[in-house]
């Protein structure tokens, strides 16, 4: 018996008899011949299951994980610390195993996570109503371009380069589809240009998009885009990171009309880059624009607290293509977990989480910086990302770093080539002084 298909010669002979078939390769008639491959695959000889787990171990081996690593990278996927509770609880069968309630009331638990995630997500940003989640931040923002020209019955999106990189190509992907203009916006000094902002935002803006924190973890001046964005009738859309909210300003006391952003920082590991969970929250007057599913609370023919699908924009199974969304499914487990989280955390814990981060974060960029090698890129407040440069590659120095257990930052010339040694370095609550002081110490003897 073969470990994963457990077929014997009989089965496949049993099965293949069933459906009329000769052999399997039958199975494969209505393909052309020139199209076909016409050898095995190049996989060498057949492993035992002894001989295959340790094959695949050594492979293993040559990974380095943050288990072995001391993580200084960021760029949208954060190494913060994931309490025990949380993983705990996530893997109990009823709930690893729960999908999208199609038949919503009698999947009461199911409703009832949803209906919790959907009310903390709600006071974090400082929005009236959140969905069940999306599946990761940049569809998440690409979800509120698509509400917000669906609103305005504009075909116009502004977006500053100082949002992720990868979130601006993902929206420049769905919009070049539904015939929406991206214009994006030239940053000035790591924040986004006010100037050209105010030059580009007109009556034909449906949305104006800003990530805060933004990509080099600087803290924007969210007042004036609210002020030009709100002048011209357009949606101010802003990419936050959750964690930075337990000592930042929300999005709605700033303004916003709807929030976005990844929350992976909240309890969900980093995966190798995913699976991960997108979560929007906007205002009552945009609610039934949302894309997804709003649980809302009621009480049953006994007067008992009950859950319900309030709101479900199922609009894809009869408009297609001129849905105002086509997202179905939410990442249930992730957002569970996400949920689980800020429990687990509270009010009081997520504010120590970012206050940490923010400290350590601005120790190490004093230790870095202090003797000149390394300086400062941008001269402006920020969270717990901060960039610097110096006359070295930033590739050459995180290989330099990586031969003393350290992961450096991510590259910033890889996206923006007049920041060509650009490094951008992140420090969570999990990094020890200890570890910034060597960080920093290894940084000056390269």
């Amino acid at each position: 018996m073969h470990r994963y298909i457990p077929n014997t010669e009989e089965d496949k002979r049993q099965m293949l008899k069933a459906i009329k078939a000769d052999s399997i390769e039958d199975l494969f008639a209505d393909v052309p011949q020139e199209l076909r491959l016409n050898r095995d695959l190049n996989l060498g000889e057949p492993l035992s299951e002894i001989e295959l787990s340790k094959h695949m171990n050594n492979l293993a081996k040559n990974n380095k994980s943050i288990s072995d690593l001391v993580c200084f990278l960021g760029a949208g996927a954060y190494d913060h610390y994931i309490p025990s509770l949380v993983r705990h609880l996530a893997t109990r069968s009823e709930y690893y195993t729960s999908y999208t309630p199609y038949q919503a009331e009698i999947s009461q638990g199911t409703l009832q996570t949803i209906f919790e995630y959907q009310t903390m997500i709600s006071n974090l940003t400082g929005m009236d109503v959140s969905n069940a989640s999306l599946y990761d931040g940049p569809t998440a923002t690409t979800e509120a371009a698509i509400m917000a020209a669906a609103s305005t019955r504009r075909k116009s999106i502004v977006v500053s380069k100082t949002v992720h990189p990868e979130v601006r190509k993902v929206l420049h992907t769905y919009m070049q589809f539904r015939n929406i203009e991206v214009i994006e916006i030239d940053m000035n000094e790591g924040v986004t240009d006010v100037d050209k902002l105010k030059a580009a935002v007109n009556k034909e803006t449906a949305g104006v998009i800003v990530q805060n924190p933004n990509f080099f973890g600087i803290i924007e001046d969210l007042e004036e885009v609210e002020k030009i964005t709100h002048e011209n009738k357009a949606m101010l859309i802003t990419n936050v990171d959750p964690i930075s909210l337990g000592i930042l300003k929300s999005p709605g006391q700033l303004g916003a009309d709807i929030v976005v952003g990844e929350g992976q920082s909240l309890g969900n590991s980093l995966n190798f880059g995913g699976p991960y969970l997108g979560f929007l929250a906007t205002t009552k007057k945009l609610a039934r624009k949302m894309p997804g599913r709003v649980v809302g609370q009621s009480v049953d023919v006994d007067g008992k607290r009950a859950f319900v699908l309030t709101l479900q924009a199922r609009e894809q199974h009869i408009r297609r293509y001129k849905a105002t969304s086509n997202i179905c499914s939410n990442q249930g487990l992730n957002a569970l977990m996400a949920a689980i989280y800020l429990v687990t955390m509270g009010k009081k814990g997520i504010k120590e989480v970012a206050s940490h981060s923010a400290h350590k974060a601005h120790y190490a960029f004093k230790e870095i910086t202090k003797r000149g090698k390394f300086k400062p890129l941008f001269n402006k407040p920020f969270f717990k990302e901060f960039a610097v440069t110096s006359e070295f590659d930033s590739g050459m120095v995180n290989k330099s770093l990586l031969k003393r257990g350290i992961l450096g930052g991510y590259k910033l010339g890889k996206d923006y080539p007049e920041l060509k040694n650009g490094l951008l370095l992140c420090v969570t609550e999990k990094r020890t002084k200890n570890e910034i002081d060597e960080l920093a110490r290894v940084m000056e003897v390269i």
